[in-house]
């Protein structure tokens, strides 16, 4: 760009940005999503760090499954500063009437909270709230609690043996985002509650959580490893999971990135379809300025001149539509805390991010220049004459060489650059991929569409002539509506087809073949006679149940934990502690892939069965060894088979399940699953509960539809925000329609005024502009809901591995909806060129 060029194209653009405007919306709509979905989850992992001893309850944490720190442990740990303990565990809560429900019981001691506070209503310091009060222990529930059994401050209730006052409701715990989504309502109590009422048997399945804080002088990041290490070194056996300030949920880390991410590709999905827009405003504004281009031209400027000034004037309404949607997505976390701080859960701290910024404002420019060096490198050699005469007949030649390699080259940098900024690598080149085929199969679909309808029979009505004559006539409305429009619906589709199949799976599929129960923490001194009570109070039912303990794996043939690079199919395995089981026989829901099945009474070295597609991530194979950490002790089992998991039964299952014997005289609990084999009623349910919780205070009754309805609930959330994303393509596409309407409108005009001479009503030219309108929309509808149910088929078989059905109703919706919307647009668009009097422009031809 020369200083000629560049005064010359703000010499111009003094006068407005008149023509710019859809330019200029399309742009800063884009960089605005990428902006604001960048700064919100920036904002957030800041709050989360600043807020990281808080939300973890103190410098460092150290997790225990099933056993409580020995006393060198605890005094290693007290050693180095202030030491709480809290202790979680899902349990049965009943009231006085007999209603029972599944809570998580969060046991605390005297030390709680070493950061924080813990706030009640009413407010009551925690000594006076867990204080015993004869033989009634005092605590505070979740609101949820206290609304699902009408119950209210003062109320009673039992917990295992105990029996709890219920003296406020829970408002707010510092350290709740780390505990991660629990099993049911807390309830909050003290450590000597929970030690009275039962519950901690041998195997039950508690988390104890010791909350380290270290001296103010010695709470370095560097103090942090330092007491990590010799806690490692000293107690390599331990087999305690340990997080620091800084990492205190790293969890909700990982799956606000990866949300971000899926927000971020919706985002540069709007960002291109508005490129489209972007394309047309270019062109547009090259066909109003043909006479100061031939001006140009005959005074003596080159193509090279004529390109420079006006790609100059593109980089400068580029900027500052970038600097537009910079700034709006930049206010979103602002505007998200002062409208929902004091509801939303989490710690977001908004501030600006120059990096973020950066990032959207980069986007925008490389999407702005992709989609305009071609209309503006036609414009460079297009003679005087031809400028002229384009006004009857438009040419669409090619432009030179040097510009569709520079294009070539800007849409390689855009798609470089959003693979090398994602989180997930391989998810960013499936969308890379995905976008490039579905561009030029929509490029292909408005061909053939035209091509169609050039070659139909000719109709006798005028208006039905006008209206496919429209559709293939030079500067057709047909390639950019079909390209925006087809682009969005493909994506609200898929969200659409995604959330209708998630729902149909926890609504429906999976509740058909699912247990009616699952029971936790079943004493194993008990498990005969908890057999003998199922088969008393529902003896038409199914009833399986396993031994369960809780162990972490460590290492695989060898290679520890911690170097392991497993798919992220299977990076779950190797975070925190996992259930395990050992079986003389093949559990249900499994079938041998590899390998043998050890005898009934085998008794000899320790070996494992492990599910494949764990095994193949983690590069296991028959006869290799793996490690893992049962309560403190270091088991090494050998690979016997491998098998197939049928997940989707919601049986109970394992990654591994070891050979009899590998855990000999090591304290366990069962899990058991019960099956009414008509489904069984409410009435069923709730007596069965009652009995239970009489009978065998201390295990926990899951109800699986209740559980799959919370995972239907927060999908649902999850699918919303995806589906809301997604409308600011169908937005985008709008604006695209606009444009393309807006560069046409002369021509509009030019037609309405001829056919208007010739007799036609305003009326009639209204239905064959609906017709056209609606004969396009028509083809992007049935591309964008084929490529969207295509799409949302791929990820719900191959990434989330259920069974994919078609949903129509919702499909058939979003398409006619999207269709509407075309036809409305459009006829908004060409009203006013109805509205011309024909003297008024004839005299102007």
């Amino acid at each position: 760009m020369t200083p000629v060029a560049l005064r010359f194209a703000w010499r111009d653009l003094r006068g407005g940005l008149r023509g710019f405007r859809v330019f200029v919306a399309c742009i800063a709509l884009g960089v605005m999503a990428i902006a604001g979905v960048g700064s919100v989850a920036q904002s957030l992992a800041e709050g989360l760090s600043r807020a990281g001893g808080v939300i973890l309850g103190g410098d460092l944490a150290f997790s225990l499954v099933q056993r409580e720190a020995t006393e060198s442990e605890r005094a290693f740990l007290g050693a180095q500063g202030a030491v709480a303990t809290v202790a979680t565990l899902p349990t049965m809560a009943r009231a006085g009437d007999g209603r029972t429900t599944l809570v998580e019981v969060k046991a605390v001691d005297d030390a709680y909270p070493l950061a924080g506070v813990v706030e009640t209503d009413p407010d009551m310091p925690l000594p006076a709230l867990f204080a015993l009060q004869g033989s009634v222990f005092g605590a505070a529930a979740d609101p949820t609690l206290l609304a699902r059994l009408d119950l209210k401050p003062g109320d009673r209730i039992s917990i295992g043996n105990a029996t709890i006052e219920l003296r406020a409701a829970l408002r707010t715990e510092p350290d709740k985002l780390a505990g991660g989504i629990g099993f049911g309502p807390r309830v909050l109590m003290s450590e000597a509650a929970l030690r009275a009422s039962g519950l901690l048997q041998p195997g039950s399945l508690v988390r104890w959580q010791y909350r380290l804080r270290l001296p103010a002088t010695a709470s370095s990041a560097s103090a942090l490893a330092s007491v990590e290490q010799q806690a490692r070194a000293q107690f390599p056996s331990a087999g305690w999971d340990i997080r620091t300030r800084d990492k205190a949920s790293p969890q909700l880390e990982r799956n606000v990135e990866r949300f971000s991410q899926f927000l971020t590709l919706v985002a540069l999905t709007a960002l291109l379809v508005g490129g489209v827009g972007v394309a047309n405003a270019v062109a547009s504004h090259l066909a109003r300025k043909r006479d100061a281009i031939a001006t140009m031209k005959a005074l003596g400027a080159t193509g090279g001149d004529v390109f420079a000034v006006y790609c100059s004037q593109i980089v400068l309404v580029a900027l500052v539509a970038t600097v537009i949607g910079a700034a709006l997505g930049a206010a979103l976390p602002f505007l998200i805390v002062w409208a929902f701080g004091t509801i939303i859960p989490l710690p977001v701290a908004p501030s600006l991010h120059p990096a973020v910024l950066t990032l959207s404002i980069t986007y925008g420019l490389l999407t702005a220049l992709a989609f305009a060096l071609w209309p503006l490198g036609r414009a460079h050699d297009i003679s005087v004459s031809m400028l002229f005469r384009d006004q009857v007949a438009a040419k669409h030649n090619w432009p030179r060489r040097r510009y569709v390699v520079a294009t070539a080259l800007i849409v390689t940098a855009l798609a470089a650059l959003a693979a090398l900024s994602a989180y997930d690598r391989r998810l960013a080149a499936v969308f890379i991929v995905s976008a490039a085929v579905i561009f030029a199969a929509l490029r292909l679909v408005a061909m053939l569409t035209m091509a169609l309808a050039r070659r139909l029979p000719r109709s006798r009505s005028t208006l039905v002539r006008l209206a496919i004559t429209n559709i293939y006539r030079p500067g057709a409305l047909t390639p950019s509506v079909v390209l925006s429009l087809g682009l969005g619906l493909s994506l609200l589709v898929t969200v659409v087809e995604i959330d209708g199949n998630l729902h149909r799976q926890f609504a429906a599929a999976l509740p058909e073949k699912a247990p009616s129960f699952f029971f936790l923490d079943i004493p194993s001194a008990d498990a005969g006679g908890f057999d003998a009570f199922v088969r008393e109070h529902a003896p038409h039912s199914t009833l399986e149940r396993v031994p369960m303990l809780r162990g972490r794996i460590i290492a695989a043939d060898g290679v520890k934990a911690e170097n392991l690079k497993p798919g992220e199919n299977s990076a779950w395995v190797l975070r925190g502690d996992r259930g395990i089981t050992y079986a003389a026989t093949l559990p249900a829901g499994s079938r041998l892939v590899a390998g043998e099945w050890w005898a009934a009474d085998y008794s000899g070295e320790p070996l494992v069965s492990l599910e494949e597609r764990t095994a193949e991530d983690l590069k296991l194979k028959l006869g290799d060894t793996i490690a893992v950490n049962v309560l403190g002790r270091n088991v090494t089992a050998r690979v016997a088979n491998l098998r197939a998991v049928d997940w989707q039964s919601l049986g109970i299952n394992f990654v591994l399940v070891f050979s009899p014997g590998t855990f000999g005289g090591a304290p366990h609990t069962d899990i058991a699953t019960l099956t009414f084999p008509d489904g069984g009623t409410a009435a069923e349910e709730t007596a069965l509960i009652k009995a239970l919780a009489d009978a065998f205070p201390t295990v926990s009754a899951v109800r699986v539809k209740e559980a799959l309805d919370a995972i239907d609930h927060i999908v649902g959330n999850l699918v919303l925000a995806l589906r809301g994303a997604s409308l600011v393509t169908l937005i985008a596409a709008a604006l695209v329609l606009g444009g393309a309407l807006a560069a046409g409108q002369r021509f509009r005009i030019y037609d309405a005024v001829v056919l208007k001479t010739l007799g036609a009503t305003r009326f009639s030219l209204l239905a064959s502009y609906a017709l056209e309108y609606a004969l396009i929309g028509l083809a992007a509808v049935v591309f964008g809901v084929a490529a969207g149910s295509v799409a949302a088929d791929l990820v719900v078989t191959r990434v989330m591995e259920f069974s994919f059905v078609w949903v129509a109703l919702p499909a058939a919706g979003t398409a006619l909806l999207a269709l509407l919307v075309t036809v409305l647009l459009g006829l908004a668009g060409t009203f006013t060129a109805l509205g011309h009097k024909p003297a008024e422009v004839l005299r102007n031809l």
